[in-house]
């Protein structure tokens, strides 16, 4: 498939793999590999990823056709949360690995959505590992990731992630209480310089940001709705522990009770709530919720029950 784009008019100057990524959706990584591949045409002349560009360039650039996944579909149950012609939403339980991987060779999301329907098409621009997938949760992260069933719509997607148009709410119980009812976290996010499996908010990272609104307070804990700007590695996990306040039941981020979680708690307490984003197909708004999984629910029950005087009714679930 051929992609052809021509630079504005607006006497800017710029490098033309962060222009194509940009006008794409394609990742930047993506774009320099096709570059590296001669894919990329300004005039009928293959050209660097360092080249400059201006108003009027006319890019042409060659996306391969998706070379058949050698992965096998998998009878995976699926929770859908939404579905068009373009777009699948889906639930992802807690322990899910999204895609295949060095020691997750199946059993993943991927081998669910091959296995869904008898085999559905999904986009394949990603590359051949990640049918339709356009971003991905932790696997121990529960709840709501996008995936798209054809080209076009998984060039939308991506493109609306980059310009930070889909919106994403998490749910995240945290250890202690947070001062302030609404926050924003803005810290850089690297590879930790000590552990290097790990993230880190270190000064040369990458710009990150996440705002926090407080749900509710359970006694030494608090339930927060958290808004991803940005999407790096461990994001929410990396800034909540930073500011004090780590994820309830993370095994990489959380020391001692933090880590422990409060009784009850088997796993990371970090659900991907809400997500709000433009059809690809029309612009029209798509909004998707994904209630807190049973586990979690009971875990706050527990908690609003040890802070709850006698004889008061039960507070109504978070996952409303």
């Amino acid at each position: 498939m051929t992609r052809t784009f021509v630079v504005p008019d607006d006497g800017e100057r710029r490098r033309v793999d962060r222009f194509v990524a940009d006008v794409s959706g394609l990742s930047r990584s993506f774009v320099q590999k096709l570059i590296a591949d001669g894919r990329l045409t300004l005039a009928g002349e293959p050209i660097k990823a360092n080249a400059v560009i201006g108003p009027g360039d006319r890019l042409e650039l060659e996306v391969p056709a998706v070379v058949p996944l050698d992965v096998a579909g998998e009878a995976i149950p699926l929770v859908v949360v939404y579905e068009d012609d373009d777009l699948l939403i889906v639930d992802k339980p807690a322990g899910l690995v999204v895609h295949p991987s060095a020691g997750h060779a199946s059993g993943t999301l991927v081998n669910a959505l091959l296995g869904r329907a008898g085999g559905a098409e999904y986009g394949g621009i990603a590359g051949v590992s990640r049918p339709g997938i356009v971003h991905r949760l932790d696997r121990d992260t529960s709840g709501l990731l996008m995936v798209a069933k054809d080209d076009a719509a998984q060039a939308s997607l991506m493109a609306q992630l980059k310009a930070r148009r889909v919106k994403k709410t998490y749910l995240a119980l945290v250890q202690g209480s947070v001062a302030a009812n609404v926050g924003r976290i803005e810290a850089p996010i690297g590879r930790d310089p000590k552990h290097r499996t790990r993230m880190a908010v270190v000064p040369d990272g990458r710009p990150s940001v996440t705002g926090y609104r407080v749900r509710e307070r359970l006694g030494a804990w608090t339930l927060l709705e958290l808004d991803l700007v940005t999407g790096r590695t461990h994001q929410i996990r990396v800034h909540l522990e930073a500011i004090g306040h780590a994820v309830a039941g993370d095994p990489v981020y959380g020391t001692g009770t933090s880590r422990r979680g409060p009784d009850g708690l088997d796993r990371l307490f970090l659900h991907a709530w809400r997500l709000e984003l433009a059809s690809p197909m029309d612009g029209h708004l798509i909004r998707a919720t994904a209630p807190l999984p049973a586990e979690l629910e009971a875990v706050l029950e527990r908690l609003r029950d040890g802070d709850r005087p006698r004889g008061l009714p039960v507070a109504s679930g978070a996952g409303r």
